[in-house]
C-alpha cells in the first residue's frame, strides 16, 4: 500500500462521510426537534416533551390540512396512474408514424412548459371554468402534469411485455380489457407501482397550484399551510414546524415502505421474450 493509496482512501472516507453528515443531519433534527422543550436550527440533545405535539394539536387546520393532502393526492395519483397506464399500453402496442416523436415531444413540453410557466393560463382557464377553489380540478391540473413523463416512463414497462403471452390470452376468447387486467398489468406491475409511488410524491410536496388554485384556507393541503406557521413576532414557530413536518413525511415513508416490501421497485419484468 503506497502513501498515495492510503491518502485516496482516506479522502474518499472523508467525503463519503460529510455526504452522509449532509443528508443525515436534518433526519436527526426532524427526529429530534418535535420532542424538544426549546427547540433550535441547531441538533442537540433533546430536553424531551410533548408539549409541541399539544400545541401542533391545537392549530384549527392541522388535521384538516393533512387530511386535504390525501384527498388531493390520492385523485391525483390515480388519475395519472391509470390514465398513463392506459396511454402507455397503446402507445406500445399501436404501430403509427410519429409515434417515438410524439413521446419526446410530450417529454420536452412538461419539462420546458412547467407549472410555473404555465401557471397564468391555467388560473384563467380554472376560473373561467368555476373550478377555483374545487380540490378535484386541482388534482386534476396536478395530474395533468405528471401524465407526460408517466406515460414516458411506464411505456418501456410494457415494451418489456412479451406480446406471446397476449396472443395465447386472445386464443382463449379473452378480451382487450381482460388482456389488459389479466395479462399486461400482472405483468407490468413494478412499473405501476414504481408510477404510483412517484406520482404520490409529486402531488403531495406540490405547493404552488394549490396554493393558487385553492384559496379557501380549510381546502388547502399541508404543504401549503406549512409556510403560515409563523408565531406572533412573525419568525418561524419552531414549536409547531418540527412536529407537522415529522406527521407531513409519514404518509410518504409507510407509502414507500408498503410498496418496496411488496414489489420491490425492480425496474424490470423478470420475463424472456
Amino acid at each position: 500500500m503506497s502513501p498515495l493509496w492510503m491518502v485516496r482512501r482516506i479522502g474518499f472516507y472523508v467525503l463519503i462521510t460529510m455526504v452522509l453528515a449532509f443528508f443525515a443531519v436534518p433526519m436527526l433534527w426532524l427526529a429530534s426537534a418535535p420532542f424538544d422543550s426549546k427547540p433550535g436550527l441547531g441538533l442537540r440533545w433533546p430536553d424531551w416533551t410533548l408539549r409541541n405535539v399539544t400545541a401542533t394539536f391545537d392549530h384549527p387546520f392541522t388535521l384538516s390540512s393533512l387530511v386535504n393532502s390525501l384527498i388531493l393526492c390520492s385523485v391525483a395519483t390515480v388519475v395519472t396512474t391509470v390514465l398513463a397506464a392506459l396511454a402507455a399500453y397503446a402507445l406500445s402496442r399501436v404501430r403509427m408514424p410519429g409515434r417515438d416523436l410524439l413521446l419526446y415531444l410530450l417529454l420536452l413540453l412538461s419539462s420546458v412548459v412547467t407549472g410555473t410557466a404555465a401557471m397564468v393560463p391555467i388560473f384563467v382557464m380554472m376560473l373561467q371554468l368555476g373550478l377555483i377553489n374545487s380540490q378535484f380540478g386541482t388534482a386534476l391540473v396536478i395530474a395533468g402534469g405528471m401524465l407526460p413523463a408517466a406515460i414516458f416512463i411506464l411505456k418501456d414497462f410494457m415494451d418489456a411485455v412479451p406480446r406471446s403471452y397476449e396472443e395465447s390470452a386472445r386464443v382463449f376468447g379473452a378480451s382487450p380489457r381482460q388482456v389488459l387486467s389479466h395479462v399486461v398489468l400482472p405483468v407490468a406491475r413494478p412499473g405501476v407501482a414504481t408510477i404510483f409511488v412517484w406520482a404520490f410524491v409529486n402531488a403531495w410536496g406540490n405547493f404552488l397550484l394549490p396554493f393558487l388554485l385553492l384559496r379557501d384556507v380549510g381546502q388547502q393541503p399541508a404543504a401549503v399551510l406549512l409556510r403560515t406557521l409563523y408565531d406572533e413576532g412573525g419568525s418561524a414557530n419552531l414549536r409547531v414546524i418540527p412536529v407537522f413536518s415529522l406527521l407531513y413525511s409519514i404518509p410518504v415513508v409507510v407509502l414507500y415502505l408498503f410498496v418496496s416490501k411488496r414489489y420491490g421497485f425492480r425496474f424490470h419484468g423478470g420475463i424472456k421474450s
